[in-house]
């Protein structure tokens, strides 16, 4: 179940008929970092809650809660909308090898989902469009003591 507050944002999003990417030109940030405002997964400072909420035309009130920290994540369990669950079918298939990958290339540690961006490109192809994900996060090895 989605909060409230997400409800109403892409209830007045819709009704607005304005895309992710043109709050993106509203608001100076990233299309897919204004979703995860939206969706609860990141906090806006004021001036961003603001600008969100003017453009989407709702009452002052809503900004509030954008400033907030979020409780972040799916939950414990499994996803099962089909476009959010492939993302978790490609970590189950491809997680260990990636992981195997990026130690041969960085050492052991992590990539950071902190310091990280994530973009949604659209490949145009006779075949059929693509989905581009590019997700870039800082190396952070792991510390000796």
């Amino acid at each position: 179940m989605l909060p409230e507050v997400t409800q109403k944002l892409l209830a007045a999003k819709k009704e607005k008929n304005i895309s992710f990417a043109e709050l993106e030109k509203i608001l100076g940030r990233d299309e897919v970092w204004i979703a995860a405002v939206i969706y609860r997964q990141a906090s806006a400072d004021e001036s961003e809650a603001n600008k969100l909420i003017e453009a989407l035309g709702l009452p002052p009130i809503f900004a509030k809660e954008l400033t907030e920290c979020p409780l972040k994540g799916l939950g414990p369990v499994v996803p099962t909308d089909p476009l959010i669950y492939r993302f978790y079918e490609i970590m189950q298939v491809y997680g260990m090898p990636l992981k195997a990958v990026i130690h041969d290339k960085f050492g052991d540690g992590i990539m950071s989902a902190i310091d990280f961006t994530l973009d949604v490109e659209k490949e145009e192809d006779p075949k059929g469009d693509r989905v581009k994900v590019i997700m870039s996060g800082k190396f952070l090895p792991y510390k000796k003591w």
